[in-house]
């Protein structure tokens, strides 16, 4: 079937396995062996035989034979930074390599390959591949380009003094929740960390991009996600930069070809006026861009990073880190998140708060908890560590848990356990514990800070075993909060689409709903994620992506 059909087609598909998430997730996984799609909209669902089905069999209309293969609803990113997946996509990776000669080796060949380009932009560097250092002089001598390169979380980026020099940072003062690093002599180094990558590397870069390359890295970041089984996402980071480019994408011939709801980046500025006057704006772009006037791309809430994360030790912990034995302040301290939250919420926006340490999730509950009103959705972001006090208040205030699986790797987190402690390691990514005590849960990827496919993410929130890495041997990362198949196909479908008040819609296969879904080669259970294929990506009606095309 071509992406070109028309939307007043009838189309049957059948000898499928087409995934009824309305089920108890303790109950084993039902299926549907037929769906009938008109004018983009599930008309009706069910098993071949049942008397529905056949009467559109009868009337003649051609059936999809699916070789039996697994439908699920297609699926919606959770948490990611949309145009920054796009743009990586373009980006030296710097995944696998182990040590800095790795990184000198990997970026001299790309500098040798690449002679137009004007930088070199990279990714996927961490701490702990260059002992925690991120020098300048550590790439001076590779190439005289500016070269920027991301951590994989997206807190810091590693410059050399080309980079430094275009940005012209050797004069200006640490933003708020931010840190340049600087030598003896008060010269920046090499690194910039939190809120100095928000308010001097992003926007930089930004300025130097054409809106030409920004629309052709959406558009990458599009088809890269039809490939994977997405048809939405929510975008955890949009700035005017990001915001404007998808709007000249939506605008243009090609289209915006996935459901995008976004959440407006709050950044931690040092006055209250300024941090409300951003909250403003976001409330300004919702008025116009919201599920009545433009449903398919939304402004639906704010997002603020409350801390960092636990390897570079800039996650907010209650106790000080078990390595070097200090304590990292939250970015966001109670007094600076309670107006921000207090006027987003009275406006009608949900709030999404970034906390990885515990102290972080405390301060973001208790905020959500004093600020907020009922019924609202509200979300944390990441929860990484938790205690199991707060692990029980997700569920009862209402507050959305947003997790990303892939960050429970257990390939990059070999060093937790001294950054951590063995006892602490073991509140880490609790999943199960969320859900069991009512919370909402909503599967994302965050990427580009890691991988973002959907089905390998679901492999370790199921098994909580590495799909980065699967032969290495890795222990497992606290089994005892795994969550099942089901709980997890429908974490990352129906719970990020409940998490943006997209439920109605999209999330669920059912008589009504948009014909979104994903058709996937693969055993329904979880040690058999890993295997799996998608086959092909319906958004709105048509495919999209196509394996025996693409």
């Amino acid at each position: 079937m071509a992406a070109s059909q028309k939307q007043n087609d009838t189309i049957l598909l059948t000898n499928g396995r087409f995934f009824a998430s309305s089920q108890s997730l303790s109950s084993p996984p039902a299926f549907h062996t037929a769906i009938v799609i008109r004018n983009n909209t599930i008309q009706c669902i069910g098993q071949a035989e049942s008397p529905d089905i056949v009467a559109y069999t009868s009337s003649g209309i051609k059936a999809h034979d699916l070789q039996g293969r697994h439908v699920l609803p297609g699926f919606i990113d959770g948490h990611c930074h949309f145009l920054m997946l796009g743009q990586s996509l373009h980006k030296l990776d710097l995944d696998g390599c182990n040590k800095i000669d790795d990184i000198r080796s990997r970026i001299a060949q790309f500098a040798k390959e690449n002679p137009a380009k004007e930088r070199l932009l990279c990714r996927g560097w961490m701490h702990s591949m260059t002992d925690g250092e991120a020098k300048a002089s550590m790439l001076d001598d590779l190439d005289p380009r500016p070269i920027f390169i991301d951590s994989k979380d997206l807190h810091s980026t590693w410059c050399n003094s080309a980079a430094l020099q275009e940005m012209d940072v050797q004069n200006m003062k640490d933003p708020a929740g931010g840190t340049i690093e600087r030598d003896s002599d008060g010269n920046p180094s090499g690194l910039l960390s939190e809120a100095s990558v928000l308010t001097i590397v992003w926007p930089h870069l930004a300025r130097v991009a054409t809106t030409k390359e920004k629309t052709d890295a959406l558009k990458a970041g599009i088809a890269a996600y039809h490939e994977a089984g997405y048809t939405g996402c929510i975008d955890m980071a949009m700035d005017e930069n990001a915001w404007e480019a998808i709007l000249a994408l939506r605008d243009s011939e090609d289209g915006l070809l996935i459901r995008l709801a976004a959440h407006w980046l709050i950044t931690p500025s040092a006055d209250e006026a300024s941090r409300l006057a951003q909250v403003d704006r976001a409330i300004e772009l919702q008025r116009k861009f919201n599920t009545q006037t433009s449903p398919d791309l939304r402004i639906v809430g704010i997002k603020v990073i409350c801390d960092g994360v636990i390897d570079a030790c800039t996650a907010a912990l209650t106790e000080p880190y078990s390595n070097n034995h200090t304590s990292t302040d939250p970015i966001w301290n109670a007094d600076m998140l309670g107006p921000v939250v207090t006027k987003a919420s009275s406006s009608g926006l949900q709030c999404a708060l970034h906390a990885i340490g515990d102290a972080a999730v405390h301060l973001a509950i208790n905020a959500l908890e004093a600020y907020t009103k009922p019924g609202q959705r509200h979300r944390i972001e990441h929860l990484e560590l938790t205690s199991p006090t707060d692990a029980a208040r997700l569920g009862k205030l209402g507050i959305i848990a947003s997790i990303q699986p892939v960050h429970a790797d257990p390939a990059i987190l070999r060093a937790w356990p001294k950054l951590l402690g063995l006892e602490r390691v073991q509140r880490a990514f609790a999943y199960s514990e969320f859900a069991e005590h009512g919370a909402v849960l909503a599967i994302g990827s965050d990427s580009p800070t890691a991988p973002h496919a959907p089905i390998k993410n679901l492999y370790v929130a199921t098994t909580r075993k590495s799909a980065r890495n699967p032969d290495a041997g890795d222990m497992l990362v606290n089994e005892n909060f795994k969550i099942g198949i089901c709980e997890a196909v429908t974490a990352a479908t129906k719970g990020s689409a409940y998490s943006c008040f997209s439920e109605d819609k999209v999330g669920i296969l059912e008589v009504g709903k948009l014909a979104d879904f994903v058709v996937v080669d693969m055993d329904f259970q979880a040690g058999g994620l890993l295997e799996a294929k998608v086959m092909q990506t319906w958004f709105d009606g048509k495919v999209v992506f196509d394996s025996s095309t693409a």
